[in-house]
């Protein structure tokens, strides 16, 4: 079943820190609580991709951390046709009977701002990181401490084995994290 606001804002403070329970929207793209889900803030560290000369493939298998050159910025401007790593503000800590799916703010969208995120798994917690891509000609601005995306809680019987049973490589992040296998 899909959560409302009102279970938001009563599972929120032990589910998301810091937890707005209204929704924010003066003069800012918005961020807390909405009729279903939690729009999440923007946080002001990026890491831009900084391949090393001459490659001509990425591998997810093999990225290091030095192929990324760390920005702490706000506002952040993203250079035309190119993606940089980013985080959430909140750190979130999924029930083991949620599964959070997120999707991008149609404020960035329409801009061009493509934002990817996978599922928030149960007993999964951290913040989020997640990549953001410009897909126009143009530079486009990120506003770090406003929305970027929001996570629509799914409540299901919980798991057999939760992420944190199996000790997922992403458990308990704090900054951002390139792909590791």
């Amino acid at each position: 079943m899909l959560q409302n606001d009102l279970w938001i804002r009563h599972m929120g403070p032990r589910m998301i820190e810091p937890f707005e329970p209204g929704l924010v929207t003066n003069q800012t793209i918005s961020y807390g609580v909405s009729s279903f889900g939690y729009d999440f803030r923007l946080s002001d560290e990026f890491l831009f991709f900084r391949p090393p000369q001459g490659t001509a493939c990425i591998d997810p298998k093999s990225m290091r951390p030095e192929d990324f050159e760390k920005r702490v910025c706000n506002p952040c401007v993203l250079p035309a046709n190119q993606f940089v790593l980013a985080s959430s503000m909140e750190f979130f800590r999924i029930p083991r009977n949620i599964l959070g799916l997120c999707t991008g703010k149609s404020t960035y969208s329409r801009c061009g701002i493509l934002v990817t995120l996978t599922p928030l798994e149960p007993e999964w917690e951290g913040r989020i990181t997640f990549p953001i891509y410009n897909t126009t000609p143009f530079p486009v601005r990120l506003y770090p401490g406003e929305g970027v995306a929001q996570v629509l809680f799914l409540e299901g019987q919980p798991p057999e084995i939760s992420y944190a049973d199996r000790k997922g490589k992403y458990q308990g992040q704090r900054g951002i994290q390139p792909a590791r296998v």
